[in-house]
């Protein structure tokens, strides 16, 4: 058995922000390589995501962005399970890049879901979980939201948003 030390678990933690007990047992299940352990928190942390996507999300924030100029403007529902997750500044933050993604990007839907099967333009144009995140080109939106619902060990949602600009409709 390789020992696992307190160190090994803080870099891990350092990496992926999971819970000190996760990253023990990551790297308990890994033998003590942290790559290893690192891969087995993802995959632990997307099987965990998706047992959440059923659970009921009531509480979260409302989120204005307007930007410079004052030309531009968003409000952007941002759910989650429980009030302490939507004080949080990583639940804060994701609704802000989530406004400031939808003031740069346009998009009409939240998911593909909402997107009709006729339409000619493509998915990751005009639906806000489907696009390239501005920041980060090689992320998608829904890859933040997933990163939140990880860290949090809630179901995260985008329920709503509106884009509003000087002179379209």
């Amino acid at each position: 058995m390789v020992e696992i030390t307190t160190q090994s678990v803080k870099e891990l933690r350092g990496l992926t922000d999971a819970g000190v007990m996760d990253c023990r047992r990551a790297l308990e299940e890994a033998t003590g390589d942290i790559e290893k352990a690192r891969g087995i928190l993802s995959r632990n942390g997307v099987v965990a995501a998706a047992k959440r996507q059923s659970r009921e999300v009531n509480q979260g924030i409302v989120e204005a962005y307007i930007h410079s100029g004052n030309r531009i403007g968003v409000l952007l529902e941002l759910n989650c399970e429980t009030d302490f997750v939507a004080r949080t500044e990583d639940f804060k933050d994701l609704a802000h890049n989530l406004a400031m993604q939808i003031a740069a990007m346009a998009p009409e839907y939240v998911s593909v879901e909402e997107f009709s099967s006729g339409e000619t333009r493509d998915a990751s144009e005009v639906c806000l979980l489907s696009q390239s995140y501005v920041k980060e080109p090689d992320r998608t939106i829904q890859d933040l939201v997933d990163e939140v619902r990880t860290k949090t060990g809630e179901n995260v949602r985008v329920r709503r948003f509106t884009r509003f600009a000087l002179g379209q409709d």
